[in-house]
């Protein structure tokens, strides 16, 4: 049985947070997969796919996690306001 989680991100700076993670897209582990890609000028969408719950998790973990640093960079590099 296959698990999936899919996110979407509505975002300005979708094309940025894309630049940011996409390269990490080869960097995932044999029992899960990561499509990362944009819908439009403002959505960044995430699709992981796994093998097993713990699998699943461990690599929302990381995909996650990968997104909220690529965002909090992006806040400090431009500041809104």
């Amino acid at each position: 049985m296959t698990h999936t989680a899919v996110f979407r991100f509505a975002t300005p700076d979708a094309h940025a947070l894309y630049l940011s993670v996409c390269q990490e897209m080869g960097d995932v582990g044999g029992r899960s997969s990561v499509r990362v890609e944009l819908a439009g000028d403002d959505l960044l969408v995430l699709d992981v796919n796994a093998a097993d719950i713990p699998a699943l998790r461990a690599a929302l973990n990381t995909w996650l996690r990968l997104i909220t640093i690529a965002v909090e960079m992006r806040e400090l590099a431009v500041p809104s306001g």
